[in-house]
């Protein structure tokens, strides 16, 4: 049997269980990150224009990117079979490797964040909670492996977390906008917005190492085709649901990093907190002291269904490296009674418990949330670079033949035009990942731990290929 009829087939034990609204609610539950309104509002004024920017030249073009290659190869993998099906073997299983690796980083940041974001909810008390490496750690460690558990009983059942997340998202930005109207008509705005503070600094590191977070932001649509064995009607599905969740993520980013700016002076954001510190000054401006609780408990709920979809998703990638035997066949089998991947499942979990337990030993909270989160985006956009180019090569490699393909627009230029403009904004977002932020103690040594770490996961990675070959 060859190796893509062997992962059909045993992809075929997978439930299909997922449809349009589905997979536009894990979209929006995976891509809108709300922590981003407030590492944005950040900068002030000027990530407005930045937000517009990456929608541009990253957001669009990785939509129209993963409309067409999940149409033209629609099999459970994503990334990782586009990869492997345009640059063969090796450079499919680095593209997985690295999508799959950034995300043990990518978890403990965002479980630090929701700690951070869930002592809101209590107030004052609470709070003093926030720098507790044991509070931080207990935290994680419990709310991780509670979404392993549910993704092990089934798709069926993990997909409300991500769909409870969407809507409470979704609310977020709702209450947000109402109350923030509310505030800015009754006191006016806590932010100047002029013409001249809406134009980036182009010149500025900062700004620079802004726009590869918004990059980041706005990742993620590559996700659900992962799951394409679970998907009803992939090819109709995903397009569908990219188009719809995708118009609704980039308003939300936009017009609520506004929101914030206008509750928080500029300079005053924390870029952990920042949600649940927008609604509480939001409160006491309006005259509601309860809205920082209600802003911390639907920011948890939102980015534990944003963790509980990249769980659900990612999961999925070494399970199909692991039929293709480039990782432990044991990562291929899927549950004898719900039909997931619990193998892979227990392993992702197991991996991100260890680097929690070893991240809140070893720095203060802060620290570790930056270090992982740049380790995540390096390691994450490696695979995008694969997906930009492999959209050329593929379109050129069906010659003519595109039925049921959903095509990227602009005839033969648009794979060269919106792949290459995807490319180069990845690239210039990794570069600038390896940029220190403002206040590093030791530039030269974070940047040595980036380039360290990054080398190592995947050093590792090719010692499991090398021994799978």
């Amino acid at each position: 049997m060859s190796d893509n009829s062997e992962r059909q087939a045993k992809s075929g034990h997978l439930h299909r269980a997922l449809g349009v609204r589905d997979i536009v609610l894990i979209n929006i539950a995976a891509v809108l990150g709300v922590r981003w309104l407030s590492t944005a509002a950040q900068m002030g004024p000027s990530s407005l224009a930045l937000w517009v920017i990456a929608v541009l030249v990253f957001f669009i073009p990785s939509a129209l990117t993963v409309t067409e290659l999940s149409s033209r190869q629609p099999g459970e993998g994503g990334i990782y079979l586009w990869s492997k099906s345009a640059f063969g073997e090796f450079h499919g299983f680095v593209s997985g490797w690295a999508y799959w690796v950034n995300n043990v980083f990518y978890f403990p940041s965002l479980l630090l964040f929701l700690a951070g974001a869930f002592l809101f909810i209590g107030g004052e008390r609470w709070l003093q909670l926030g720098d507790s490496s044991w509070y931080n750690t207990v935290f994680s460690l419990v709310l991780i492996w509670l979404l392993i558990g549910v993704n092990i009983i089934g798709v069926e059942r993990g997909k409300w977390i991500a769909s409870v997340g969407a809507f409470a998202a979704i609310a977020v930005f709702i209450v947000l906008a109402v109350t923030g109207t509310w505030a800015w008509t009754a006191h006016g705005s806590a932010t100047q917005f002029t013409a001249a503070s809406l134009i980036p600094d182009a010149g500025n590191f900062t700004t620079l190492t802004f726009f590869a977070t918004m990059t980041f932001a706005f990742a993620g649509m590559e996700l659900a085709p992962a799951m394409a064995g679970e998907i009803r009607e992939p090819k109709r599905t995903i397009p569908r649901a990219i188009v719809i969740s995708g118009i609704v993520i980039a308003f939300i980013y936009i017009v609520g990093t506004s929101l914030v700016m206008v509750a928080v002076p500029e300079g005053q954001v924390n870029v952990i907190t920042g949600i649940p510190q927008a609604f509480a000054a939001i409160g006491e401006r309006i005259s509601l002291p309860w809205l920082g609780a209600l802003g911390g408990l639907l920011l948890v709920i939102a980015s534990t269904g944003g963790l509980g979809a990249w769980v659900t998703g990612v999961a999925r990638i070494p399970y199909v490296i692991g039929i293709d035997r480039y990782l432990p066949p044991a990562l291929g089998k899927t549950h004898p009674r719900y039909g997931t991947p619990h193998v892979s499942l227990l392993t992702q979990g197991i991996v991100v418990s260890l680097i929690i337990l070893t991240v809140s030993a070893g720095a203060t909270i802060q620290e570790a949330y930056i270090i992982l989160l740049d380790l995540s985006i390096i390691l994450y956009l490696i695979p995008f670079l694969y997906m930009f180019v492999a959209l050329p090569v593929l379109r050129r490699r069906a010659n003519g033949n595109h039925e049921g393909v959903t095509l990227v627009p602009l005839g033969s230029l648009g794979p060269w035009l919106f792949g290459g403009l995807g490319f180069a904004a990845t690239m210039l977002s990794i570069i600038l990942a390896f940029i220190p932020p403002a206040g590093t103690s030791s530039p030269a040594l974070f940047v040595i731990k980036i380039a360290a770490s990054t080398l190592l996961f995947v050093a590792i990675g090719l010692g499991f290929y090398w021994r799978g070959r």
